[in-house]
């Protein structure tokens, strides 16, 4: 069943988007109108369940008179505003972007990046190989998902996710400043010595596979990990009578990791540490 918002209907906002024509709900982003258009704009911090934190900046868009670039993603759509998704200025902006985090982190398990760099002609490179980098070894200090910092982006998606926007359990923060800047739990700690309840919403909200299925790290590892090979069953969960959906991914006849639809009015994507990590018992052949 499919909830349907009962509201006061909202105005519609003419504007014009890339030379033609738009209209989106009042209160709707650029971003949304471009989705609506089919307009291709580049994301990695934005979520469809968190508030933007406008931390990644490859999605910003050329809004005529405004001084700088605009963040698509959180600039609301205005009457009569005239915006440009893939002006030189645009492009520019979303290499240098593409370059400086390819540079210092990880990006070979971020969906997209690949072709993003390919697109608009980024060479992360070119800061020569003393480009500093986050070159951390995962931690996988418990058996149910890990942490790989030398992929992380800092887009506070994880923080947002665990904290006052979803889950409430504030285990996970930002320490350092600057470059030394990292997602961390108090003091540093293992996971396991932490405020974690192990809901893995964290995971469910990460761009860039900085935070993973323990089961997804090892199958990588070993090579055996296949997108392609997997198939996606949602299910609802049987553990209580919430009614949280489930999406089992099996690969092999095996499932693999478990996620949640974000468009349910139940979850919006987030589960308990019994629905995301609660399905051996399924796979137990004794």
């Amino acid at each position: 069943m499919t909830a349907i918002p009962l509201g006061v209907p909202r105005r519609p906002v003419d504007f014009t988007l890339d030379g033609q024509e738009a209209r989106v709900p009042e209160g709707a982003t650029i971003l949304d109108a471009c989705r609506a258009a089919g307009t291709d704009v580049p994301t990695l911090c934005q979520g469809d369940t968190l508030t933007p934190k406008n931390a990644c900046r490859v999605c910003v868009v050329e809004v005529e008179g405004a001084r700088t670039l605009a963040p698509a993603c959180s600039r609301r759509a205005e009457p009569g505003m005239v915006v440009r998704t893939d002006t030189e200025r645009v492009r520019h902006s979303r290499k240098v972007v593409l370059e400086l985090l390819a540079s210092s982190v990880d990006l070979s398990t971020t969906p997209s990046a690949a072709q993003w760099i390919k697109e608009y002609e980024a060479k992360p490179d070119r800061f020569g190989p003393e480009a500093a980098r986050v070159d951390e070894e995962p931690r996988v200090d418990n058996d149910l998902y890990v942490r790989d910092y030398g992929k992380c982006i800092l887009c506070y998606k994880c923080v947002d996710a665990c904290g006052d926007q979803w889950q409430n359990s504030f285990a996970i923060s930002v320490s350092g400043r600057g470059f030394d800047a990292r997602i961390a739990v108090e003091h540093d700690a293992p996971l396991t010595d932490s405020a974690c309840v192990y809901c893995g919403n964290c995971i469910e909200v990460c761009p860039t596979g900085a935070l993973s299925f323990k089961s997804e790290f090892d199958m990588r590892a070993a090579g055996t990990w296949d997108e392609a090979r997997q198939s996606g069953t949602t299910t609802v969960c049987a553990y209580c009578g919430v009614g949280c959906n489930l999406t089992l991914h099996v690969q092999d006849n095996e499932i693999v990791k478990v996620t949640s639809p974000h468009d349910n009015p139940v979850t919006h994507g987030n589960l308990c540490i019994k629905g995301r990590f609660g399905y051996q018992h399924v796979q137990n052949r004794d």
